[in-house]
């Protein structure tokens, strides 16, 4: 058995946060049921890059779960989704607050059908506040949140950074991890809950240093000039002579000589708190006189933090990954397929399957009554 075997979550969100949380908990053997737009479904489905008969962002971020097509605005819709409801452990949503209650679908009226449902939101906001119906996206979460202005370099602006932080790190992982601990809570005393999961709330602990920085000075951590935003030469990303990226990162002592060792770093240029931007200087330099493959030997001959940065084609061909089977599993369809999503699920959490589809349209519309006539 898997550790969700027998919860059924009936996911009503789009785009990201919601539908790679219900990946998680699929991967952990929960029945995940999307529920859609009759026409033509979510959005997603419509998005390029194409996979088989819908978008590759939807198939890897919907692998094994199951379809509703349904018109939410129906309200005869609404009473046949009631018995389906009572049966079910877990709503994920992700609407702008307001919008599940107009539907006639708000937690109240769940709660009343299903007294255990634990019944998650997720939105950008949460649930109150005065930005509660902001319209906006994972950028502008980052930017209310301190984070975005932590980005750039110390003469830079900020720059947008490659990862939705603020929808995974604020709004998928906190919503797998709550509704996980509302799950043991409701079959300890048989009560759900209603899960306010604000992705702007979830962001402040990704930046416990700069909290604290403010605290203690009263000013806010300035971009290039902190030990982890490019501040020390110790953790810092240098040219190579070939066009590449040295990843250093020796903060530790034993590191850092290692380091100083490695690359024949002048002893006037060692003692870096003295003259920092000199230190820097005199190591973009040495690692500028070489390719990438010198140093990526240099670096593994010796413990230094220090790697060569890989493009999305090379981790992905990377041995130490592939050797860990983190790409083993498929999105299928047909003779169509394409690599699953490595989801942070435990092996031993997860079925043997290797292989496994994404819902067609409304492929479980037969678990609704038929509509009385």
């Amino acid at each position: 058995m898997q550790p969700l075997d027998g919860v059924r979550v009936l996911d009503f969100s789009t785009l990201l946060p919601g539908p790679l949380a219900g990946l998680l908990l699929a991967e952990a053997g929960a029945d995940v049921i999307k529920v859609e737009r009759a026409d033509y479904g979510e959005e997603m489905r419509l998005y390029q890059p194409r996979f088989s008969d819908t978008s590759l962002n939807f198939a890897v971020l919907n692998r094994g779960k199951r379809s509703l097509a349904l018109d939410l605005k129906d309200p005869a819709i609404i009473e046949r989704l009631k018995p389906l409801i009572a049966d079910t452990q877990v709503i994920l949503e992700q609407f702008r607050p307001g919008v599940m209650d107009r539907l006639g679908l708000g937690y109240e009226t769940v709660k009343a059908i299903n007294p255990a449902i634990v019944y998650c939101s997720i939105t950008g906001y949460g649930q109150d506040g005065p930005k509660a119906q902001t319209a906006a996206h994972d950028l502008n979460y980052i930017g209310d949140t301190g984070m975005l202005a932590l980005s750039g370099d110390r003469d830079g602006a900020p720059i947008p950074p490659p990862g939705l932080i603020a929808d995974i790190g604020g709004g998928t992982l906190p919503a797998a991890i709550n509704i996980l601990l509302a799950l043991r809570q409701a079959e300890q005393t048989g009560d759900g809950t209603h899960l306010d999961i604000a992705m702007c709330d979830g962001l402040f602990a990704w930046q416990y240093w700069a909290i604290g920085a403010v605290d203690k000075t009263g000013r806010a951590p300035e971009p290039g000039r902190e030990m982890v935003t490019g501040g020390t030469p110790r953790y810092q990303l240098y040219r190579t002579a070939d066009g590449r990226f040295a990843a250093i990162a020796a903060l530790e002592q034993k590191f850092w000589d290692n380091l100083c060792d490695l690359i024949d770093l002048p002893d006037a240029y060692r003692e870096d708190a003295t003259d920092p931007d000199a230190t820097r200087d005199a190591i973009a330099e040495i690692i500028a006189s070489k390719p990438a493959d010198h140093w990526r030997q240099v670096f593994a001959s010796r413990d230094t933090c220090c790697t060569i940065v890989q493009d999305m084609a090379e981790a992905l061909a990377d041995p130490h990954f592939q050797g860990r089977g983190l790409f083993d599993r498929r999105v299928v369809d047909g003779e169509e397929a394409i690599t699953a999503i490595p989801v942070p699920i435990a092996p031993q959490f997860r079925n043997d399957e290797k292989d496994a589809s994404y819902p067609k349209l409304g492929d479980a519309n037969d678990l609704l009554p038929e509509e009385s006539s």
